[in-house]
C-alpha cells in the first residue's frame, strides 16, 4: 500500500511475486490514468497511514449464535426477479431484520425492518449492497450468485440487502406518478430545467409530508449503521461484503464508522467524493458519452443493424420531440425519458444487444422496448416500488449541494453544449435536491485508517461511477488496493474474468493483488 499522502495512486511493484496469484493471469500492473486528487477533498492525514498498514486482512470465521430467522421465499423471490430469472439450482431464504430508524428530529429511536435475501450454500455470510438507483440488493445478489464461479457459493452465502428506503425495506413511495416522469424529463436539447425544477419542488413538498421526521433518515451513513446491526444479528465478528457503485459508498462509510468490524470487503466502483457536485455530474455525462461510443463500437463489431449509436440516440430524441409517444400501457415517453432509458441500458452491459434492438425499433416509432429500460423508475407498485423515490431521498440527504436557478441554468447550458446526448440528463439531477433539507450533522473525514486492506475495482468506461471518481475515492482510503478493468459498462465483477478471479483470491484465499493492477477489456 502507498503512503496516505500520495496525490496520484501508482502501482506498488515491491509486493513479492508470491502475492500475485495465478488467478490474476491476464492482468497487468500499469500506470494510473487518474488525475491528481482534488485539493481539500478529505485525504486522510499522512500520520495515520502507518497504523492502517499494520491492520492485516481478517480471517474468515463462521457465524457464532446468529439470531436471524430465515424463511423459505424461493418462489416469491423468483417472481420479483422476473425475466431473465436465475437457475433452479439457486434457492432463496428471506428474513426481516429489525434496525434503528435514527433521524435528528425523530422522537426517540424508532424501529425499521431491513429486508434481506440469502442464497448459496457456503458457511460464511457475504453481505451484498447495490446502487440505490439500481436493482434492490436482494435481487442484485441473486443475479450475481448466478454469474459467479462455484467457489464463491461453496465458501459464502450471499446476503442481498434491500437498503433502507428501497425494495422491500420500508420503501420510500412519496413522489406522485406524474412527477416521476417530469423529474426525468429534461430534454437533451434544453437550455434550462424549469420544468424539472418545478417537479422537484412538488416532489420535495410531497415527500416532506409523507415521510415527516423520517425524511432525513434515508442516507448512506445511516444505512451503514443498518449493516452493523445486520452483522451482529448474523453472528459475525467481522463484516465481509461486496458493494457495487453507490452501494460501495455505504460500505466505505461503514469502514469509517466501524473500522474494527471490517472484514474482507470488495468495492466494485465508488462514487466520486469530490465536493463540487457540478464537476461530478460533468464527469458522469462525459463517461456516459464514452460508454455510448463503446456500445456503438461493440454493436458494429457484432454486426448489429443500428449504425452510428450517437446518431441513433439523437434521431430517437428528435422524433419524440416532434411527436411524443405513448407505450401500450399508457406511459408517455419524452426525449428525456428516452435518454434515461438509454443510460440505464448502457449501465447494464449484459443488455446491450437488447438496447440496440430497442433503439432500432424506437426509430420506427415503437418505443415500448426502449421504455422497458425506464419502467423500474416510472412504475410503482407494492411488489416493485419505483426506484426513483428512494434514490431521490438518499442522494439528496447525502449531498450538501443546492444550486440557485442561475447556477443551474449555467451548468445545464455548459453540459448540453459539451455532451449533446447526456449533458442535460446529468444536469437535471442537480435540480432534484433544490427543495430538500440539507444535512445538519457533520460527518467525520473519509478514509477509515484503521481498516484492513479493501479491494477497490474501477471500470475504465463506467457511466455510473466513472473510473476517475473511483480513483479519487480510493485515494482517500489508506488501505485501498485498486484493480481496474479496461472495459465498459457499470461494474467489473462478473463482467471481467480477471477482476472476478482477483476478487475470488482476495475474498476466499486472502491474497491481495498488486495495487494498480490492470485487467484487459
Amino acid at each position: 500500500m502507498r503512503p496516505a499522502s500520495t496525490a496520484r495512486r501508482t502501482p506498488r511493484l515491491i509486493l513479492t511475486t508470491a502475492m500475485v496469484t495465478a488467478a490474476l493471469a491476464g492482468c497487468t500492473a500499469g500506470p494510473s490514468v487518474r488525475p491528481a486528487v482534488i485539493d481539500n477533498d478529505g485525504k486522510p492525514d499522512p500520520g495515520t497511514s502507518t497504523t492502517a498498514q499494520q491492520v492485516p486482512l481478517p480471517p474468515l470465521a463462521e457465524p457464532q449464535s446468529p439470531s436471524i430467522k430465515w424463511e423459505d421465499c424461493d418462489e416469491a423471490t423468483r417472481q420479483r426477479l422476473g425475466r431473465p430469472s436465475v437457475p433452479d439450482t439457486l434457492k432463496f431464504s428471506c428474513a426481516r431484520v429489525p434496525t434503528t430508524l435514527d433521524a435528528p428530529d425523530l422522537p426517540g429511536r424508532g424501529l425499521s425492518r431491513l429486508s434481506v435475501v440469502k442464497t448459496g450454500g457456503g458457511p460464511i455470510p457475504l453481505v451484498v449492497v447495490n446502487d440505490v438507483d439500481g436493482e434492490p440488493g436482494s435481487l442484485y445478489a441473486a443475479r450475481l450468485a448466478a454469474s459467479l464461479p462455484p467457489e464463491f457459493l461453496q465458501k459464502f452465502s450471499l446476503i442481498g440487502v434491500d437498503r433502507r428506503g428501497t425494495g422491500m425495506s420500508a420503501p420510500v413511495q412519496c413522489v406522485p406518478a406524474e412527477i416521476r416522469t417530469d423529474l426525468l424529463g429534461g430534454d437533451p436539447a434544453a437550455g434550462d430545467l424549469e420544468a424539472v425544477v418545478d417537479a422537484a419542488r412538488k416532489a420535495g413538498q410531497q415527500c416532506a409530508i409523507e415521510l415527516d421526521d423520517s425524511q432525513v433518515a434515508m442516507d448512506s451513513w445511516r444505512t451503514a449503521g443498518d449493516l452493523e446491526e445486520l452483522r451482529e444479528q448474523l453472528g459475525l465478528d467481522k463484516l465481509h461484503a461486496l458493494g457495487r457503485g453507490d452501494g460501495s459508498k455505504v460500505l466505505a462509510e461503514y469502514a469509517v464508522r466501524f473500522p474494527a468490524q471490517v472484514g474482507r470487503v470488495m468495492l466494485d466502483g465508488l462514487p466520486d467524493p469530490a465536493p463540487d457536485a457540478s464537476a461530478v455530474q460533468e464527469s458522469i455525462a462525459a463517461s456516459a458519452q464514452a460508454t455510448l461510443d463503446a456500445f456503438g463500437a461493440d454493436c458494429i463489431a457484432k454486426g448489429c443493424p443500428l449504425g452510428d449509436a450517437r446518431a441513433a440516440v439523437t434521431a430517437v430524441a428528435d422524433r419524440l420531440r416532434a411527436a411524443p409517444a405513448t407505450t401500450t400501457d399508457g406511459v408517455d415517453i419524452t426525449p428525456g425519458i428516452a435518454l434515461y432509458a438509454v443510460y440505464s441500458g448502457l449501465a447494464q452491459r449484459s443488455r446491450w444487444v437488447e438496447l440496440a434492438e430497442a433503439l432500432k425499433t424506437a426509430q420506427t416509432g415503437d418505443v415500448t422496448p426502449l421504455a422497458a429500460f425506464a419502467e423500474p423508475v416510472l412504475k410503482d407498485t407494492r411488489a416493485r416500488p419505483s426506484r426513483l423515490d428512494g434514490t431521490l431521498a438518499t442522494k439528496c440527504n447525502d449531498s450538501a449541494t443546492r444550486l440557485s436557478a442561475e447556477e443551474l441554468t449555467r451548468v445545464t447550458t455548459t453540459l448540453r453544449d459539451k455532451y449533446p446526448q447526456f449533458g442535460v440528463f446529468a444536469a437535471q439531477q442537480l435540480a432534484w435536491c433544490s427543495p430538500w433539507p440539507v444535512r445538519r450533522e457533520p460527518l467525520p473525514p473519509a478514509g477509515a485508517p484503521g481498516a484492513p486492506p479493501i479491494l477497490v475495482a474501477g471500470t475504465a468506461t463506467d457511466p455510473v461511477t466513472p473510473e476517475q471518481g473511483t480513483g479519487r475515492a480510493a485515494d482517500q482510503m489508506p488501505s485501498a488496493v485498486t484493480i481496474t478493468w479496461q472495459g465498459a459498462g457499470h461494474g467489473a465483477l462478473s463482467l471481467s474474468p480477471c477482476v472476478t478471479d482477483a476478487t475470488r483470491a482476495f475474498l476466499i484465499d486472502g491474497k491481495i493483488p498488486v495495487d494498480g493492477t490492470l485487467c484487459p477489456a
